[in-house]
């Protein structure tokens, strides 16, 4: 075979690292695609040989402090011929001198320590079948919310900014956005969105697990109930309260490393994460 190409995706090519990230059981949502690509384009990357796809990976830099790192990919049959280390650097050296986070497999948590990653707590995915409960009293919809003011509360359980990546998933095709207000502000907010298998709800932000109770059960009546999963960080025990109320269980695990400090995070106000691909 020929030598490894890398180059940056094309918007087909996102299309299939969500296929492959697909394949690997990561389940992503049918607009995710085209809500990454708005971040930071050139952070997606290629690796062809003899114009074949044959690896993935993106590090999108939100900021020049904060760099997320996803879809590291190399087809299984052309795994171990060092394609997924040149395809890494390519990644690494796009983020420059950014603090780099990532959500890994736990079995692979030495391997990135290698490269400077450091655990900083395990994301569980909680999964389940649930019945559309009805519609709390007291929801708005998110698209009501002043952009403003919901990137000033997501800044709180996230490490930088990302309007625009906001408006993108708050506004895609088939995702629902819900909101809750005490007393005139916004005490709490989530999304969910259909996926190759069932629905996802993230992110799911609230003051308190009251809250985001509510929230939950708002976008279950929006979406239908159904096959649903939740992202939770682990170090959030109300968050992990709230997944099994819901009848939820476990399903998978993955490392949040990251290559150095963030700034402080309410994570007890995280009850749903985004997407372990863009953090």
């Amino acid at each position: 075979m020929g030598d490894l190409q890398i180059r940056t995706m094309r918007a087909d090519d996102i299309v299939l690292a969500a296929n492959w990230a697909a394949a690997e059981g990561w389940n992503p949502g049918f607009s995710d695609a085209a809500c990454f690509a708005v971040v930071d384009p050139s952070g997606f990357l290629i690796g062809e040989i003899d114009r074949t796809p044959v690896a993935t990976v993106s590090c999108v830099n939100y900021d020049d402090r904060f760099a997320f790192l996803g879809f590291y990919i190399v087809r299984s049959e052309l795994r171990g011929r060092g394609y997924g280390l040149r395809i890494w650097n390519a990644a690494i050296a796009h983020a420059g001198a950014r603090v780099i986070g990532l959500d890994g497999v736990v079995a692979q948590q030495d391997n990135y320590r290698k490269s400077g990653f450091a655990l900083a707590y395990a994301n569980i995915r909680y999964g389940g079948t649930i019945a559309a409960p009805p519609q709390p009293a007291g929801i708005i919809a998110l698209d009501k919310i002043p952009p403003a003011l919901l990137e000033a509360d997501d800044a709180t359980v996230f490490p930088a900014p990302r309007s625009a990546f906001l408006r993108a998933w708050v506004g895609a095709p088939g995702h629902i956005g819900r909101a809750l207000l005490r007393e005139g502000k916004l005490a709490g907010w989530g999304v969910i969105r259909p996926c190759r298998h069932g629905h996802k709800i993230g992110p799911l932000v609230a003051d308190d697990r009251a809250g985001a109770e509510v929230i939950m059960q708002a976008l279950l009546a929006g979406a239908g109930g159904g096959e649903v999963f939740l992202d939770v960080a682990g170090v959030n025990r109300e968050a992990i309260a709230l997944a099994e109320s819901f009848g939820l269980t476990p399903t998978f695990e993955t490392a949040r490393m990251y290559t150095g400090a963030i700034p402080p995070l309410r994570l007890d106000r995280l009850f749903g994460v985004t997407s372990f691909e863009l953090g």
